[in-house]
């Protein structure tokens, strides 16, 4: 049987080579731009004075990077009815403020192509809305809910699945009201047992109105585990203070899924920041959306796989770009993800391989993609192939090893 060789040599997988350009120009992390030098450590270190001081506008940005006309031209037509731009000032330092194809820079700065709209692309493309019961409350799977809990996030990342309600576009808010009415529809709801919280961002809540909002979970009694989706870790890990954990780790069982993407996220703040949440018992796992110029390539994305791994982040999810309206040059062909996972998938450790998924527009929910390891049937024998490409047989008469077995 013939088998067609995957090529896992990363130089010529690399779907773009300007990942890795790009990614050689970052500037180290966890860096000052020249506009913050001059900060009090007091001051950059608060998380509160991060957020006040994030980058909204055009000339604050013009201060910060060489824009490209396109650029320019795109920041300067954002409406209320836009997703919004904002950078917190530390994760501008990770921005190369001359390269237009920078990693980070491509997720954070508007360019003209937002304003096209590309066939199959939805504002709702996860099918949220049709699934939402109360204000804030997704229900899609049997035994789990969504709650969108604020609609404010520290960055605004320009393929954001939720791009139609955060950041106070169409007026969305979410309300302390809307927590309770939330809670109440999952206490009369017994199958429910997981609840995933985000928003817009979660961890962007007072300690207190995090608390209040966990502690309403918390005492529903059929409900196992609480979850919570954040990117705070990797844009604002000054948010991540004994204070917050000391929270956290009050409603256990609770896990955490972290937005990652690159690996110039993963500087010594982050790191601390994630060892602070670890050590308050917190499970990570790592969800990472595949992006073009951004990670879709196997060498930029083993290597933030690994990152995430010492930081003591278990990778979990990447997903295919959902088709956001205005995401086209930022979305992949999934085979290149396939590619991704194939040259990740015995050429590393099984714990820094991610499950690739496709989040079905529409509402379908999560379905799983991967690499075709099965080859065929030939009689009992089931046809494999390994990471690198050599054929096996495995015996799969099951019927015949148990009449075996009972003859013994």
């Amino acid at each position: 049987m013939e088998v067609v060789r995957a090529n896992m040599d990363d130089s010529k997988s690399c779907m773009s080579a300007r990942v890795e350009t790009a990614a050689r120009r970052l500037p180290s992390g966890g860096a000052r731009a020249p506009l913050w030098a001059t900060v009090p450590d007091a001051d950059w270190n608060d998380w509160r004075w991060q957020v006040r001081h994030s980058i909204r506008h055009l000339a604050e940005l013009e201060g910060l990077l060489e824009l490209t006309p396109d650029e320019r031209a795109a920041v300067a037509a954002l409406g209320r009815s836009s997703l919004p731009m904002a950078i917190t000032p530390y994760y501008a330092g990770l921005i190369d403020p001359e390269n237009p194809d920078c990693p980070v820079r491509r997720t954070l700065i508007p360019t003209t192509a937002e304003a096209h709209a590309a066939p199959g692309e939805l504002r709702d493309p996860c099918g949220e809305d049709a699934d939402t019961v109360v204000p804030g409350l997704v229900h899609r799977y049997p035994d789990r809910v969504l709650l969108l809990a604020t609609g404010s996030c520290a960055v605004y990342c320009r393929y954001c699945t939720r791009s139609r309600m955060v950041g106070g576009a169409e007026g969305y808010s979410f309300q302390r009201e809307q927590w309770r009415v939330a809670a109440d529809y999952i206490a009369r709801h017994p199958s429910i047992r997981d609840v995933l919280i985000s928003g817009g961002d979660p961890l962007l809540l007072d300690d207190h109105h995090l608390d209040d909002l966990l502690g309403m979970l918390r005492a529903i009694p059929h409900l196992e585990i609480i979850r919570i989706g954040t990117k705070i870790p990797a844009v604002l890990p000054q948010r991540i203070t004994p204070e917050l954990t000391a929270v956290l780790r009050k409603y256990h069982p609770f896990f955490m899924s972290l937005h990652f993407i690159h690996p110039s996220e993963l500087t010594p703040e982050v790191i601390e920041a994630c060892g602070r949440l670890a050590d308050a018992g917190i499970p990570l796992g790592s969800q990472t959306v595949l992006l073009k110029g951004v990670n879709d390539c196997p060498s930029v994305m083993k290597d933030l796989m690994h990152r995430l791994l010492v930081a003591r982040v278990r990778p979990y999810y990447l997903y295919q770009c959902d088709p956001i309206v205005g995401t086209s040059h930022l979305r992949t062909p999934v085979q290149d993800g396939i590619r991704i996972i194939e040259a990740l998938r015995g050429h590393t450790t099984g714990y820094a391989v991610p499950t690739y998924v496709i989040d079905a527009p529409g509402g379908g929910g999560k379905v799983p993609v991967s690499p075709n390891y099965v080859l065929g049937q030939m009689g009992e024998q089931l046809v494999v192939r390994n990471f690198a490409n050599r054929v096996y047989e495995y015996p799969d008469g099951g019927e015949g090893d148990q009449k075996s077995a009972s003859g013994a």
